[in-house]
């Protein structure tokens, strides 16, 4: 099997190391080649594709696709690659899992595989969009929404460690997270199962920002930290939602490793 993704970022990277080390023939695109270079001694095939300016991007006929690309920023504007990807494919995948996001949600609270996107800016919108996309085509689709993804480099724990998270408001908004390790091993179940539709990817412990901010400060030994006016901020950190992932861990029999942050936090401070 042929398996391409599209965006080798902080997650995609994770996926194609899981598979190459199964012995997958992955071919990757990145802005940059010299930032795969670990990938391509692991031996990915490594192609330079921008989706702020994208050129035919040709693929293996009937490949395995994952769509890693967030939505861009475009003179304040949000705008979503999706559709120029989409057009730039020379080659037909059999099948597109398409990382989303739970922003989708809108301001619905509690979430599970029940609960329909309800997008309520433009943001949210051009992920919609993007979704009803990849699920149009002549292929089979999975679309996952991961929660806030964190692990070694990123989350809170590291803008702790700098002096640079401030609690919105009170720090009582709910907050879901998923380990980038097991968003990976989601992922790579997805790419090769049938499963298809839209589903949310979290672990078991949504909790409200006070609460895990207090875990990091006892953990890093910093202080607590300040607090800011939600309308300072931008509108993705204004969430305040409680994600249920089950369903799909089910579909793909896929474990959490990192079930709470109270275990995956200090494994990602391990590395």
């Amino acid at each position: 099997m042929d398996i391409v993704i599209v965006g080798c970022g902080f997650t995609g990277s994770r996926v194609a190391s899981r598979l190459l080390s199964t012995g997958a023939r992955v071919l990757i695109t990145v802005r940059n080649p010299e930032n795969a270079a670990a990938l391509k001694r692991q031996g990915a095939e490594v192609f330079a594709w921008d989706a702020a300016n994208p050129q035919p991007l040709p693929i293996p006929e009937g490949s395995t696709l994952l769509h890693s690309v967030p939505s861009l920023e475009v003179s304040s504007r949000p705008t979503d690659p999706t559709p120029a990807l989409l057009a730039a494919l020379r080659g037909t995948p059999s099948r597109i899992v398409y990382l989303s996001t739970t922003g989708v949600y809108g301001g619905d609270r509690d979430v599970d595989h029940h609960t329909p996107a309800n997008p309520q800016t433009r943001r949210e919108q051009v992920r919609v969009d993007a979704e009803t996309a990849v699920a149009a085509g002549p292929w089979s689709s999975l679309i996952l929404r991961p929660a806030a993804i964190y692990g070694l480099g990123r989350g809170i724990h590291v803008s702790m460690a700098r002096g640079e998270y401030k609690l919105v408001g009170g720090g009582r908004n709910f907050v879901s997270r998923i380990h980038v390790d097991d968003l990976a091993s989601q992922v790579e179940a997805g790419l090769l199962s049938g499963v298809m539709g839209a589903y949310p990817v979290a672990d078991e412990h949504p909790c409200c920002a006070w609460e895990i901010a207090e875990f990091c400060s006892q953990l890093l030994h910093v202080p607590m930290p300040g607090t800011v006016p939600a309308e300072d901020v931008h509108d993705t950190r204004r969430a305040d939602r409680r994600v249920d992932g089950s369903e799909i861990r089910r579909l793909l029999g896929v474990p959490l490793r990192f079930p709470s942050y109270h275990s995956g936090i200090p494994a990602s401070l391990l590395h």
